[in-house]
């Protein structure tokens, strides 16, 4: 699996934490920055790793930042974008299993490291449910047609 990550300088250190774990997993990892600590703006690496799923460069994306929530907003502008904000293994696996999460969003300043190796086993392992949540998420495709159509969702 080809996964694709970046972070803002807030989620720097948990991402170069995280390359390692998705490495030793057996994946490749496509680091999209940013590389250090020094201040940047999160949506420019938010949108790296987007484009690298739509333009099928990667299999599954994760972005970083001090607290996941500006990496979630970015990603989730763009159609077929699933981004998942999760702060455990609950969330995680639920993520995939009833919306086919395809990013994982971190909080590098508010999660504890010794919970994301275990996050990221579960998230790369399970597999969406389909049946009811199928369902969902086609009226998530119909919402975003509606949006792009400039029709009323």
């Amino acid at each position: 699996m080809r996964v694709a990550i970046g972070s803002d300088h807030g989620g720097f250190r948990m991402k170069e934490f995280v390359k390692n774990v998705v490495r030793d997993m057996g994946f490749s990892v496509y680091d999209l920055g940013t590389f250090s600590e020094d201040p940047v703006d999160y949506p420019e690496y938010a949108v790296k790793v987007v484009k690298a799923l739509l333009n099928d460069e990667a299999d599954r994306g994760i972005l970083i930042c001090g607290t996941g929530i500006g990496m979630s907003i970015v990603a989730n502008r763009f159609p077929g974008i699933r981004a998942a904000l999760c702060y455990d293994v609950y969330t995680a696996k639920m993520s995939r299993l009833h919306n086919n999460a395809n990013v994982l969003v971190l909080g590098g300043r508010v999660l504890d490291f010794k919970l994301v190796p275990e996050i990221l086993k579960v998230w790369f392992t399970e597999d969406f449910e389909g049946g009811r949540h199928e369902r969902r998420l086609k009226k998530l495709e119909e919402i975003e047609v509606s949006i792009e159509e400039g029709r009323d969702p």
